[in-house]
């Protein structure tokens, strides 16, 4: 019997946390922890599991911590560069990134990525 991977879903935090205009931008590892938490908790809405999250942060977010549920990956530099090296990463792997980025967007799908927006993780 041939037993299907779960979907990779990674999630650009930046994008997906700057997308709410909710001040995000004074505790921008707050905000990331939040939307991890809300991940871990609710998975994402409408999305039939298995799923597997990857949360990838940045910047002031890159200290965030991996919870049950929720891989968090810092990225040395670029946010958009780990997305990609995590998209290149697994080919034989169903894929969707969640941005609204569109440079990202036309990157990961070159790869063959799924992409859908920030809501996909909101709800």
């Amino acid at each position: 019997m041939d037993v299907e991977s779960p979907v990779l879903v990674i999630v650009d935090a930046a994008n997906v946390v700057g997308s709410v205009p909710d001040g995000w931008w004074r505790d921008r590892k707050g905000a990331a922890e939040r939307l991890r938490d809300r991940l871990a908790a609710e998975g994402l809405p409408g999305r039939p599991t298995p799923v597997e999250i990857v949360l990838v942060v940045e910047g002031a977010a890159r200290d965030v911590q991996s919870v049950p549920g929720v891989r968090v990956e810092p990225a040395a530099g670029s946010g958009d560069d780990r997305v990609v090296e995590l998209v290149a990463g697994h080919p034989h792997r169903p894929r969707l990134v969640i941005t609204s980025d569109r440079e990202l967007r036309r990157r990961v799908t070159e790869l063959g990525a799924e992409v859908t927006g920030p809501r996909a993780a909101l709800g």
